[in-house]
């Protein structure tokens, strides 16, 4: 798309809850978050408009700081009106919770420059019914020492391989991170990383093999052996997705 003097860029803020859709693509036949806000801005503008995201999250993985953007040949409306407007057609699962007019070259996706997750976990209590859509139930309570000895490992440009999805289709495994650590808010116990972009997957997996080595009482020493090998045959199980949640993107 070039500039035309006649369109607008316009980036949305959007949370979502994550459990009754297909994940954010679009998909023909099937209920995603990218498709339902597409829809909206159709409503609005009586006509197509394509909406791109910072990332793609999976089926049942909820937002909190998702980012998009879409151009606009709307003139008559500021673009924090576009909170209200599109907020009365979507769905309740889904709020756009800030919009402002972005320079026509901001991209969502490229222009990102790091991601931050969040997984939440109840250890070792009954969860409440409504708490289930949005935290793993793990019945006992892991040591956040131990974790986060693994987790201060998670540092640098580091080969993800070890945490890729057999189908990932990425060509280079790598991904620089930021950082990873755990702490307690309230009585969940939360994951929080930060990278440059995720393989496939992945958080889940990190999630799921960082419990699965605690609970056999692994060194940090070790753990780093398995994290640097690139045998995937080394990963725990994958976190179920409900916990998983994107949280804010920095440009």
């Amino acid at each position: 798309m070039t500039e035309s003097g006649q369109e607008r860029n316009i980036r949305l803020l959007v949370a979502y809850d994550g459990t009754d859709f297909a994940g954010w693509q679009r998909q023909v036949g099937t209920r995603t978050v990218q498709g339902t806000i597409e829809a909206a801005l159709e409503r609005l503008h009586k006509k197509k408009v394509a909406l791109t995201g910072s990332g793609r999250t999976d089926a049942g993985v909820h937002a909190a700081g998702q980012v998009a953007h879409f151009y606009t040949d709307i003139r008559t409306i500021p673009a924090e009106r576009f909170v209200p407007a599109l907020n009365r057609i979507l769905p309740r699962d889904v709020r756009v919770l800030a919009a402002r007019e972005a320079r026509f070259d901001f991209h969502a996706r490229f222009s990102a420059r790091s991601r931050t997750y969040r997984y939440s976990l109840i250890c070792g209590r009954q969860a409440l019914p409504q708490e289930l859509r949005y935290a793993w139930q793990l019945w006992r309570r892991p040591r956040i020492d131990r974790l986060n000895g693994y987790a201060r490992l998670f540092r640098g440009e580091l080969d993800c391989s070890v945490f890729a999805h057999a189908r990932d289709p990425s060509e280079s495994k790598n991904r620089y991170i930021f950082g990873a650590w755990f702490f307690i808010q309230g009585d969940m116990l939360i994951f929080e990383i930060t990278a440059n972009a995720f393989l496939w997957k992945m958080i889940r997996s990190l999630v799921g093999t960082l419990l699965h080595y605690e609970a056999a009482d692994l060194s940090p020493e070790a753990f780093q052996g398995i994290r640097s090998s690139g045998d995937r045959s080394l990963a725990g199980p994958t976190a179920p997705p409900q916990g998983l949640c994107l949280w804010s993107i920095a440009y």
